[in-house]
């Protein structure tokens, strides 16, 4: 299913959102990322995301899970963040290396044709950097995914729900 509601274990309080994880939601519509960028290049994946962001700025109650270059398209921010809290999750490039590496480089065209697929990451890191400074960032490192969403759910109630997509004051 494209979106799923959110069941959380019986320990866990219940969040009552739905998440829209928007790589899936553009494999299910139109196959593999790798299949996209072989077809139509970069470009015409970039464009399913700004289709994918415009058919998700009108829902609310939702929780958007992106790609690491989805809120940086000036267009996709602008459509999600009126409407929504945007939380950047960064990550040290070692880590985020370990994550995606141990998939295979041949799911992530952007890593497929690097000779150093770890450098290749540091440097997109690096070129992100500012981007992500516009909203709110939650560093992922080490920490279980509990634990982060109890920080952004903490965050969100400290800035009264509603930011914007700004990072908070101080």
């Amino acid at each position: 299913p494209e979106i799923m509601p959110h069941e959380p274990p019986p320990s866990e309080p219940r969040r009552d959102a739905l998440l829209a994880i928007t790589d899936a939601m553009i494999v299910e519509r139109h196959g593999t990322i790798a299949q996209i960028f072989e077809k139509g290049g970069e470009g015409a994946f970039r464009q399913l995301e700004r289709d994918t962001a415009v058919e998700l700025a009108g829902r609310s109650g939702c929780v958007i899970s992106t790609g690491g270059r989805f809120m940086l398209d000036e267009h996709n921010a602008s459509v999600l963040t009126p409407t929504s809290d945007v939380f950047a999750l960064v990550a040290e490039p070692e880590e985020i290396a370990r994550r995606v590496l141990k998939d295979g480089i041949a799911t992530r065209p952007l890593l497929a044709d690097a000779e150093d697929p770890v450098q290749r990451i540091k440097d997109m890191v690096e070129q992100r950097r500012a981007g992500y400074a516009r909203f709110a960032t939650v560093t992922t490192d080490g920490r279980n995914p509990d634990d982060i969403v109890e920080e952004i759910l903490s965050r969100r109630r400290g800035r009264g729900g509603r930011g914007g997509g700004r990072p908070p004051a101080g």
